[in-house]
């Protein structure tokens, strides 16, 4: 098989580049990336050693994809992932990157009549919808309260069923639009694509900030010493997120690409789950314990626009129809991110 990964030299492409080409030695893995994201020229060395094909080129522009060799399958990861993208400044990028990106990569799927595994996003949910949901504050998180009567919600989690009428950021938009733009293209031109909506993605070579990779951040931040803040909500850090990590989303799409056929047009909530959640203060703990540092964590109450209160994986059909389920705790995942910084501490230090 010949695969070509859209965001082949980020967080989730090269991860993933990586893992097939270990499972899978004979199978052609090309990598693409515009590289604008600091730190994903890392990723360069660790993909050529791999036997990876790199191609420097950028989704926004369509003559970037002329000469690309055929595939036989499209992983689409490429995206301007933060939620706060064109708050406070201009949406250009985020718009072009995430939605006519997306254009670009449907009509080279269709003409070299591929498949497709399109990495969507769980921001593609309202926000305001979910923060209506009802919520308990504890010591240390907030936690779902009675959800009798409401509709794509269960005691594990958001479905896929859930409403999605309402405002959802800039970036969820764009999401959305690319996955009904996706299900136009598997109608019209018999495409065989799935949907995977990702909730929070975590693990080694992450270049984590404030607004995406927050568990890199925060392990980060403890590693090197560096101050953070608990941002929004009272400034308690009791925000909850399910934590999934980057090699059991790996083991996942590997799964998903050998029954693509009969999957074709499904849409997958794909993350950690309810096994695997945690707040920012219960994570504050766990990379004390791990590291061993206690750093000033600063308090500002005013919530940013689009931030979530709660947001945890009902993943109940995705694992179902591939016999998976995550592997690794939050624990895991964050005991192998400070692993990956302390073998490269030199090189991460004025990045992360």
């Amino acid at each position: 098989m010949k695969v070509l990964i859209t965001g082949g030299a980020g967080f989730v492409g090269s991860n993933l580049a990586v893992f097939l080409k270990n499972q899978s030695p004979a199978t052609k893995v090309t990598c693409f990336d515009n590289l604008k994201r600091r730190g994903s020229e890392l990723n360069l060395t660790r993909l050529k050693n791999a036997g990876i094909q790199f191609i420097h080129g950028d989704v926004r522009n369509a003559e970037d994809f002329e000469g690309l060799p055929t595939f036989d399958l499209m992983i689409e990861c490429s995206a301007e992932p933060s939620v706060l993208a064109g708050i406070n400044s201009s949406p250009s990028y985020v718009l072009n990157t995430n939605l006519m990106g997306t254009i670009h990569c449907l009509e080279e799927v269709r003409k070299n009549q591929a498949g497709l595994i399109f990495l969507s996003t769980s921001r593609v949910y309202p926000y305001k919808s979910i923060n209506a949901l009802p919520f308990h504050e504890n010591a240390t998180r907030f936690s779902l309260g009675d959800i009798s009567g409401k509709t794509g919600v269960t005691s594990y989690g958001i479905t896929e069923d859930f409403p999605l009428k309402g405002p959802r950021s800039i970036y969820g938009a764009t999401k959305l639009c690319s996955e009904y733009l996706i299900q136009e293209y598997i109608e019209s031109y018999n495409i065989r694509a799935i949907i995977n909506r990702c909730g929070l993605i975590a693990g080694p070579w992450q270049m984590g900030k404030i607004d995406q990779g927050v568990v890199m951040l925060w392990a980060a931040c403890h590693f090197f010493r560096k101050d953070l803040t608990y941002i929004g909500y009272n400034g308690t850090g009791k925000q909850v997120r399910d934590v999934l990590h980057i090699d059991d989303l790996c083991e996942l799409i590997l799964k998903q690409m050998e029954r693509l056929d009969e999957s074709r047009g499904e849409i997958f909530n794909v993350g950690g789950g309810s096994q695997n959640n945690i707040s920012l203060q219960e994570m504050t703990a766990i990379c004390q314990e791990i590291t061993g540092e206690t750093i000033p964590i600063c308090s500002d109450p005013v919530t940013r626009p689009n931030d979530l209160i709660w947001y945890i994986t009902d993943t109940s059909r995705v694992s179902r129809l591939f016999n998976w389920k995550p592997k690794r705790t939050v624990n895991d995942t964050i005991r192998d991110i400070i692993r990956w910084l302390g073998s490269n501490k030199e090189i991460l230090n004025n990045i992360i």
